[in-house]
């Protein structure tokens, strides 16, 4: 279990420092990743309305 603690701080850490030294390339990064799960939910809900 120690090693799964460590490579969590260490993930931890490592978006820390890119927020800190990239903040565009992050901000980038967070709104690409949302971007991915709406599009994700309006599949899905779309999905679910063809179904009825």
């Amino acid at each position: 279990m120690p090693a799964k603690k460590y490579i969590t701080w260490a993930a931890a850490a490592f978006v820390a420092f890119y927020v800190i030294t990239q903040p565009d390339g992050a901000a980038e990064s967070v709104e690409n990743a949302a971007m991915g799960i709406s599009s994700a939910a309006d599949s899905l809900a779309t999905f679910v309305n063809s179904l009825a």
